[in-house]
C-alpha cells in the first residue's frame, strides 16, 4: 500500500470511528491511529470538506445538527415509512412527457424508484443513487448533473453543478430540505444551497416534499421561504395550525398519512 492509499484507508477508519461513536477527541484519534495531532487535524479537515463529519472544539462529531446533516444511511433510516408515503404522494403528480428535476434528498430518491410507472419522463438530477436507479429504466431520458462529488451526500454539488442546472428548464422540481424555521427552508452546507437555488430557478413548478420533523429542526444556511414553493407535501404529523399558516401565506399544502 503506497502513502496515498494508506492515507485514504486511515481517513476512512477515522470517519467510521467518528460516525460510530458520535464524538471523538482529536487527541484520542491521534493516539489511536498513531499519528501526530497535526495529521489528525488534517484528516478531520478533509473529512469535513467531504461532508462526512463536523469539527468542533477539541474533536469531531458525526451527530446531525444545524451544521451537519448526518450520513446518507442515517438519513435513509430516519422517518423511513413516512418518507415512503410522501414519495408515493409526489409520484401521483408525475405526468408522462414531463421534464422533472430531482434533488439529492433521500425522499426524492424514493420518488425516483417510482418514476418508471409514469414514463415517458425526462429526469435531471445530481443524486448518484437516483442516477443509478433511473439509468436502468427504458422510459426515462436521464440527464445527469456533474460537478464535485461529495461522498457523504452521494451527490454532485458546488458551482459547477449549479451552472449545469441552469442549462436546462424543467416542468417541475421535487425537492426536500433539512429544516424549516419561521417559514424558511435551511440547509447545512452552502454547496447544497447553491445547487438547490439553481434548481428552483430552472423549474416551472416547485414542489417541496418534507416530513413534519423538518419543522422542528435547525439549519445554518438559508435556502428560500416556503412561499417560493407552489406546493408543500407533508405528513399529518405537522400541526394543523402550521398547515393553515403555510396555506394562508400562499403555498398549497398536500397532507398525507404518515403511515400507510
Amino acid at each position: 500500500m503506497d502513502r496515498l492509499e494508506a492515507q485514504e484507508e486511515r481517513r476512512r477508519r477515522v470517519r467510521d470511528t467518528v460516525i460510530a461513536r458520535g464524538f471523538v477527541r482529536t487527541a484520542d484519534l491521534a493516539e489511536e491511529f498513531g499519528i501526530s495531532l497535526m495529521t489528525a487535524h488534517r484528516d478531520l479537515d478533509a473529512l469535513q470538506a467531504q461532508g462526512w463529519l463536523r469539527k468542533v472544539r477539541g474533536g469531531a462529531t458525526g451527530l446531525p445538527s444545524a451544521q451537519f446533516h448526518g450520513s446518507v444511511a442515517e438519513r435513509m433510516a430516519t422517518m423511513a415509512q413516512t418518507k415512503q408515503q410522501l414519495a408515493r404522494a409526489a409520484a401521483t403528480l408525475l405526468v408522462p412527457g414531463q421534464t422533472v428535476l430531482l434533488d439529492d434528498s433521500t425522499t426524492c430518491l424514493l420518488l425516483a424508484h417510482q418514476a418508471a410507472e409514469h414514463t415517458p419522463l425526462t429526469v435531471i438530477t445530481n443524486s448518484l443513487p437516483a442516477i443509478t436507479t433511473l439509468a436502468k429504466e427504458p422510459g426515462i431520458t436521464l440527464i445527469t448533473l456533474g460537478g464535485a462529488y461529495f461522498p457523504a451526500y452521494d451527490a454532485f454539488m458546488g458551482p459547477h453543478t449549479a451552472d449545469a442546472v441552469r442549462a436546462f428548464r424543467a416542468d417541475v422540481l421535487f425537492m426536500s430540505t433539512t429544516a424549516v424555521t419561521n417559514g424558511r427552508c435551511y440547509h447545512t452546507s452552502p454547496e447544497t444551497v447553491q445547487v438547490k437555488r439553481a434548481m428552483m430557478e430552472s423549474a416551472g413548478r416547485r414542489v417541496l416534499v418534507a416530513d413534519h420533523t423538518k419543522f422542528t429542526k435547525g439549519g445554518l444556511y438559508a435556502l428560500a421561504p416556503l412561499t417560493d414553493f407552489d406546493l408543500l407535501i407533508v405528513d399529518d404529523g405537522l400541526p394543523a395550525e402550521q398547515v393553515r399558516a403555510v396555506r394562508t401565506a400562499g403555498t398549497e399544502v398536500m397532507v398525507v398519512p404518515g403511515r400507510g
